[in-house]
């Protein structure tokens, strides 16, 4: 029963079993397959793992979600999409538990934390949780598609992968952002945080590894 439930998170389970019409956005800056193409069943010992968050402006219905995704780097470089731990709807208090739960449970290095939206609220709720929490802000200086972009090209060279069980939300998001910084007209809020989270291991510098496994 996990094998199928598991299966049909996928594009081609999603279709056959749940009856669901999958296609490809034309100006994606992912595709479907480019995403397939990147699963594995486990990740191999990391050497660092961080949480990308990408916190709402408002709690109130409708809002956007709080992007919650953990992500760790291989010894060769290779970066492994963990989870999503995406919630919506919760005050700053319930989202920033969220999170450092998740931190904890992974035993995570860091959180890494877009501020552009009330940046002294975000440190002040994630250091009411956890007042140790190593938290490094970031803010958006460019659009979403370019700070995707480097991201998304990882994905094309296979340098990135995404950890089964599969993560449709986010999966959803990835293959339909567009030009626009939007994904079926809404704010990416997940790809957002898978963002901060791969650019945390790839391109911003990084301590002193140590090697675990999950």
């Amino acid at each position: 029963d996990e094998v199928i439930g598991s299966s049909s998170c996928t594009r081609l389970g999603r279709q056959e079993i749940d009856g669901e019409i999958i296609e490809d956005r034309a100006d994606a800056l992912w595709t479907r397959a480019t995403i397939e193409a990147a699963r594995v069943p486990a990740a191999p010992p990391l050497t660092r793992i961080v949480i990308g968050i990408d916190p709402p402006g408002s709690a109130r219905p409708g809002a956007d979600a709080c992007g919650i995704i953990a992500a760790g780097i291989a010894e060769d470089g290779r970066i492994y999409v963990l989870e999503d731990g995406s919630v919506q709807g919760l005050a700053p208090q319930g989202w920033a538990m969220k999170a450092v739960a998740l931190y904890r449970r992974l035993k995570a290095d860091a959180v890494v934390a877009e501020v552009n939206q009330g940046g002294d609220m975000v440190r002040s709720v994630l250091a009411q949780v956890d007042p140790a929490l190593p938290l490094r802000t970031v803010h958006a200086t460019r659009g979403k598609w370019l700070r995707a972009e480097p991201v998304a090209m990882l994905y094309a060279q296979g340098k990135v992968r995404h950890v089964d069980p599969p993560m449709p939300a986010l999966e959803d998001e990835m293959a339909d952002f567009g030009l626009d910084g939007l994904s079926s007209g809404r704010s990416p809020d997940r790809l957002d945080a898978l963002v901060w989270a791969v650019a945390a291991l790839t391109f911003a510098a990084r301590g002193k590894p140590r090697i675990r496994g999950l």
